[in-house]
């Protein structure tokens, strides 16, 4: 599990492939990633958009700006958290993922907190270790 806070706003991520749904022959790998974030701030948030960047194998990148996340744009008051479960393909067997959320406190004031960099890692992928 990948980690980290910003402004009292705690993100965890953990990615999971989904052989199921990949087809390495054809170059279509896919995985699954479940985030949590927690509200261990004394504020309350709500999260309006999220930016990701993807990027393969190849250094190819891929941004994803949107509102929300799976449909939802989540109040969370302090101790509050929220889950949800995404997925991405890649045409590569590894790659990474990172982005942030824009949060806006109950005065209105919007803010960036990070989304940790996160690694997707197949079974198709031989992994050397410096």
């Amino acid at each position: 599990m990948y980690s980290k806070t910003t402004r009292g706003i705690a993100v965890s991520v953990k990615s999971y492939f989904l052989e199921d749904q990949s087809v390495p022959a054809e170059g279509h790998f896919v995985w699954a990633y479940k985030v949590r974030i927690e509200n261990q701030s004394p504020e309350t948030v709500q999260l309006k958009r999220r930016h990701w960047r993807i990027t393969d194998a190849r250094g190819r990148v891929q941004e994803v700006r949107g509102a929300g996340v799976v449909g939802e744009q989540p109040v969370l008051q302090p101790g509050d958290s929220f889950e949800y479960t995404s997925g991405t393909p890649l045409p590569t067997s590894s790659g990474i993922m990172d982005g942030s959320y824009q949060m806006e406190s109950a005065e209105g004031e919007a803010f960036d907190v990070d989304i940790p960099a996160f690694s997707l890692d197949s079974p198709h992928e031989i992994v050397l270790l410096n």
